[in-house]
């Protein structure tokens, strides 16, 4: 796994550090999934991976034949 601070993950999205901390990590992020705090503390690392496996799932959502809703999501009906 590949562990980043908001800096480095803001340079790879070409976000800004704010931004990752205060949008993308209250409204996108989940803890234990898409960052962790280590041993309990402050620091928050975001974990690679499991963030580029969600921006390539919600790609191929959005590519699909859907009625788009408030929330985010798709209708597919």
């Amino acid at each position: 796994m590949t562990y980043l601070t908001a800096q480095q993950l803001g340079e790879r999205l070409n976000y800004n550090t704010r931004y990752v901390n205060n949008v993308l990590r209250t409204e996108c992020f989940t803890e234990g999934r898409h960052y962790i705090r280590p041993f309990g503390r402050r620091r928050i690392l975001y974990i690679w991976e499991a963030i580029e496996e969600d921006m390539f799932d919600t790609a191929s959502v959005e590519s699909a034949v859907g009625i788009p809703m408030a929330n985010g999501g798709v209708c597919h009906g």
